[in-house]
């Protein structure tokens, strides 16, 4: 019994031993899609680039609360798709210019949020 009983825990752990791998269904293009929204500075209000920038073009973000059970739309998820949009000209700043929330129902929206800016290349980051 003295030897039966380790000899058991033994075999136990043998059959766990194994080359196994490792799968996800998380995809690496994917976080990095998702993250490169930070990679891009905002400039609002009284922050303003510093030094020579070039102006990439217009983007915006828009989100909507499609029905009263839904988020409300908010000002912070607009900023960040406009950023999303500044990423995607390869920007790497962006200068908003009016962000609006329009608690006003409408035919598709219960609320919207809107952030308009210009998408920039700085040379030099904050």
């Amino acid at each position: 019994m003295k030897y039966l009983l380790p000899s058991i825990f033994v075999l136990m752990l043998g059959g766990c031993a194994g080359e196994y791998t490792f799968n996800s269904n998380l995809d690496s293009d994917a976080i990095n899609d998702y993250f490169k929204a930070s990679d891009v500075t905002v400039y609002e209000g009284t922050l303003q680039p510093v030094g020579p920038f070039e102006v990439k073009g217009l983007v915006e973000g828009e989100t909507c609360q499609v029905s009263e059970n839904d988020a409300p739309a908010s000002i912070s998820e607009a900023r960040t798709l406009a950023r999303r949009a500044a990423a995607d000209k390869q920007a790497n700043g962006l200068v908003i210019k009016n962000c609006l929330l329009i608690e006003e129902a409408s035919q598709n929206c219960v609320t919207r949020a809107l952030c308009v800016g210009q998408a920039i290349v700085t040379t030099s980051r904050e």
